[in-house]
């Protein structure tokens, strides 16, 4: 069984990064899927952030990395995912997450909502409070992979 792993990743942070792994160990494939969103403009590009995913998820089988606008459930039947995963960080997350699949599934019976709960430690840890945190020069080593420090200092012109 194969599972779809749906995000903006602007950027891939280190609670990403953990669910991703944890569920590479529970399923077949995981597909991590970048939301193509042009009603929004992200700190990196598609293409940066297609590679920043590429790049950290390495060490891993059986992930792929790939890009998509539109549903997600079309997307997920597109590459044949019966499962879409979504992390849960806090209360707060669980009702807006329950809507979405309710509604995902009432599109696409066949495919099925999987939520995991965040690992505590990264808990407190979101793609816009990373960037918040390099855009005023504070280290985020210990919050993303290091090619995604490395990107983020140089975004915000504090190459290391």
């Amino acid at each position: 069984m194969r599972a779809l792993y749906p995000g903006s990743f602007d950027p891939l942070t280190l609670g990403h990064l953990d669910l991703i792994e944890r569920a590479s160990r529970l399923f077949d494939g995981v597909v991590v899927a970048v939301l193509r969103n042009p009603g929004k403009t992200p700190a990196f590009s598609l293409d940066q952030r297609l590679e920043q995913i590429r790049a950290a998820t390495r060490h891993l089988s059986g992930v792929e990395v790939g890009s998509f606008d539109g549903l997600t459930v079309s997307f997920a039947q597109e590459r044949r995912t019966q499962v879409i995963l979504r992390g849960l960080r806090a209360l707060s997350d669980f009702e807006y997450e329950l809507q979405i699949a309710h509604t995902n599934k009432s599109l696409a019976p066949e495919v099925e909502t999987l939520f995991l709960a965040t690992a505590v430690h990264h808990s407190f840890l979101s793609s816009s409070v990373v960037r918040e945190v390099a855009r005023f020069g504070g280290d985020v080593s210990h919050l993303v992979p290091d090619g995604v420090a490395q990107d983020l200092a140089r975004l915000f012109n504090r190459a290391e």
